[in-house]
């Protein structure tokens, strides 16, 4: 697919932390582009993550939720995209564990009703982001497995089973109507924005305050770690040339495990590791993750650029660099402050 600058592109759950690090992408890199950020702006939306992109004349950020048809066909009626990138999604596993049905409507009501959106109006390509964890797991003694995009679906969470469920609908859409569609599926994403409550932000900024660090289980669980400026231009690579129809596979090569990554962050920070203490393990808690991403590479020339060791160094720089940032939403002053800030950007449908 030829796709050439000036166009509009919907990226929903831009104000989140990979949506936003795409719009800051997209920004930077295709001037002439428009961007409509669509976000309910839940827990993890935050617009203060917009701060810098706000500023250009090129984004229009609209409050809507995705599972909201009505207000979803607004927007496409008014902005007529010519992509749409589907970013929203409940994503935190422990979350779904305890309250399945928001993943359902978010996830799964909400990728329908985008997709009727794309039907309906006309678009040249659909991308819906997915996630490695729709394979299920790895063994830990078997370094030589790795997922693929012909993996079966083996979901272990209602997280899991809500993003494979929307992969199968997009996939459906493609087969039954002709939507221009793409799928990525990416393993474990840090850096910049990334919400407090996940592994890493939340080992980094309790080390600051010298708190103890949870850790599930014994921590051996393995994760495929990427940088999130490198997927994000693996999706934008996909978004843009893909082959319509296919699943790409998005890895980072760096395996590791949960007691590893925050050993990492302790040793950077100067802290103990005595910090860190083992709490009761997550049902149906997955052991590894770990993504073959040749087929990106051979069709599209992807690799990722950032290894484990620089990207966790810049991205605790960040950390540190921004402390109102995470302060802000440890605190929830964020929901209000740059909602009002922004009040006469913020478009209403």
């Amino acid at each position: 697919m030829d796709v050439n600058n000036g166009q509009t592109i919907i990226v929903t759950g831009g104000a989140g932390f990979i949506g936003s690090n795409f719009i800051n992408l997209q920004l930077a890199e295709y001037p002439n582009d428009r961007i409509i950020c669509m976000d309910k702006l839940t827990y993890a939306g935050n617009l203060s993550t917009l701060e810098e992109a706000m500023k250009s004349p090129n984004i229009h950020f609209v409050k809507v939720d995705i599972a909201d048809r009505d207000a979803v066909y607004r927007v496409f009626e008014e902005e007529k995209p010519d992509i749409v990138v589907n970013f929203a999604a409940e994503s935190h596993v422990d979350r779904s564990i305890e309250d399945p049905e928001v993943f359902l409507r978010t996830n799964v009501i909400g990728t329908g009703v985008l997709l009727d959106a794309c039907r309906k109006y006309g678009i040249r390509r659909y991308h819906q982001i997915s996630t490695d964890e729709v394979y299920g797991d790895l063994p830990l003694d078997r370094p030589d497995l790795l997922f693929t995009e012909e993996t079966p679906l083996h979901t272990s969470s209602p997280y899991s089973a809500s993003k494979a469920s929307a992969d199968l609908l997009v996939q459906a859409y493609h087969r039954t109507y002709g939507l221009p569609v793409s799928i990525s599926r990416c393993s474990n994403n840090y850096g910049p924005n990334h919400f407090p409550e996940k592994l890493i932000p939340l080992t980094i900024i309790r080390a600051l305050a010298d708190q103890p660090i949870p850790v599930y289980g014994n921590g051996v669980n393995v994760r495929d770690w990427i940088y999130v400026e490198d997927h994000c231009r693996a999706i934008d690579l996909v978004m843009r040339k893909g082959r319509k129809g296919e699943v790409y596979n998005i890895g980072g090569h760096n395996e590791c495990s949960n007691l590893e990554v925050v050993k990492t962050i302790l040793h950077e920070l100067g802290k103990p590791e005595s910090l860190i203490i083992y709490v009761e393990d997550r049902p149906g808690h997955d052991m590894r993750y770990a993504i073959n991403p040749s087929k990106i590479y051979d069709e599209l020339g992807w690799l990722p650029e950032t290894k484990f060791e620089d990207g966790i160094r810049r991205t605790i720089s960040w950390y540190l660099e921004h402390r109102k940032w995470w302060e802000d939403i440890l605190s929830g002053d964020y929901r209000n402050y740059f909602e009002q800030l922004y009040e006469s950007r913020l478009k209403k449908y």
